[in-house]
This record gives structure tokens, sequence and C-alpha cells, in this order.
């Protein structure tokens, strides 16, 4: 397939994922609940976190991270006390349980006290067309306070080769703006040209179909070369194509 044939089809596959059905089958659902921005984004942050299995299952979790939350996480996060700590102990998504979910809390409470929140602190260590330094920093200052060590593999972080899926799915969510309605777009301080795309089996395995991906891992190099590959497509927003990707692999079985 020609570059041009293939951007075309790429474009006829993001517009047909890209609008608001797709919202009722994904994780995104979550945070479109909210219209605070602390909770679109800690309710998102939250729902990615967990991104990982069967999607019904993680939508469920999620819904019931919220409910533990008193569907205010923001609210949650800056006025819990130990004993509303306390509830969330019997929650468990696989391997991310109860004692992952308070520190979770915690950290995200010294974000948003002493970092001024989750987008400046993404934006701390932003470059020009990439923010995967940033998700290191990110992981380093969401552990810097006391925390449990089992706790830090549910964070990626890229500069040690991960894809970290979970979290670029997280930041397209928030620094992506169209007019289509699923992205929020409510992290204007970044730009959809340093985003990433969010690297599983599914949009793995479909780009090596199409010729945009050779490496067989799905780790820190793959995504390097997918990303390489989708911005000679669209240099201003490669990670739209990611409606593609995904939608071709889970929904059509490409």
């Amino acid at each position: 397939m020609k570059t041009s044939e293939l951007k075309e089809f790429l474009e006829a596959k993001t517009y047909q994922y890209n609008n608001p059905d797709f919202i009722e089958s994904d994780p995104i659902q979550i945070p479109h609940q909210f219209h605070i921005k602390e909770d679109i984004e800690i309710s998102g942050f939250l729902s990615a976190t967990i991104a990982w299995g069967n999607r019904k299952s993680i939508i469920n979790n999620a819904k019931r991270m919220m409910d533990l939350l008193d569907n205010a996480p923001y609210d949650f996060i800056k006025n819990h006390t130990e004993t509303d700590l306390e509830k969330l102990h019997p929650f468990v998504h696989r391997t991310f349980n109860g004692d992952d979910f308070i520190q979770f809390i915690k950290s995200l409470h010294h974000i948003y006290k002493n970092h001024n929140g989750l987008e400046a602190v993404f934006l701390k260590h932003a470059e020009k067309d990439s923010l995967q330094k940033s998700i290191s920093n990110f992981k380093s200052t969401f552990f810097e306070i006391e925390h449990l060590p089992r706790t830090q593999k549910h964070v990626s972080d890229p500069l040690k080769n991960s894809a970290a899926k979970r979290i670029n799915m997280f930041l397209r969510w928030m620094v992506r703006h169209d007019n289509a309605g699923v992205d929020f777009g409510i992290w204007t301080r970044l730009d959809p040209k340093q985003l990433s795309c969010p690297l599983d089996v599914h949009s793995g395995n479909v780009a090596r179909k199409l010729g945009l991906l050779n490496r067989k891992q799905n780790d820190g190099k793959a995504l390097l070369e997918l990303d390489t590959a989708l911005r000679k497509l669209d240099a201003k927003d490669p990670v739209k194509y990611d409606f593609a990707l995904f939608g071709l692999g889970v929904f059509e079985g490409f």
C-alpha cells in the first residue's frame, strides 16, 4: 500500500471510530461522567491505570473506584482521612489491589498539594515532540513520598524501555482536542504533536500488518518506531490514528 493510500485508509478508519459512539464501550466513559477539570483528569488517570484485561471488567472496576471515592475524586484526594482510606482496602483489579489504590490516593494528594497537579508534573519535562521523559519524571514524582515498593509496577517508565501504553492513553485523553467529542483536550499547555500512540497487542498487530511497525515486541523501541511512522502521516496529530489501529484490531479483527 502506498503512503498516500495508507494515510487515506487510516483517516477513514479514524473518522469511523473517533466519535461519541466509541465512548460507551471504552474506559474513557468514566472521566466523561465528570465536568470539573480535576475530576476528569483524576478519574481518567485511575481508569487508565487499570486498563488491561477484559474491557467490561475494566469499566466495571473503574466505576467501582469512583463509587469508593464518593464520585468526587478530587474532593476525596484533597480531603480524605485515614478512616476514608480504609474502605478502599477490598478493591482489586487483577494485580492492582486495595493497598495500591490507597498508595495512588496518597501520591495524588502529594501531587496536587505540592506540585500543582497532574498537568504541571507532565509539563515539567516535556520535549518538543515527546512526553516520554515527562512520564519517567512523573513516576519519580509520584513515588517521591513514602510508598509501597510493590505499587511502583503500576506506573510505567519509558526510559526503561516500556511502551507505557496506559499512561500514553491517558495523555491522549487529556491533550488531544478535536470536534469529535471523545478526547477531552483540557490540558492546553501540552500539544497533540508531543503524544505517543498507546501501543498494545491490538494496535501493535494492526500496525505490523500495515507496515507501520517491524519490531516484534511491544516495548519502548517499538513505540518510537510506530511514533516515527505515524508522524510522517500527520506530524501535528499523529495519535489520532490510535482510533484506527485500535478499532481495526478490536472491532474488526483486522
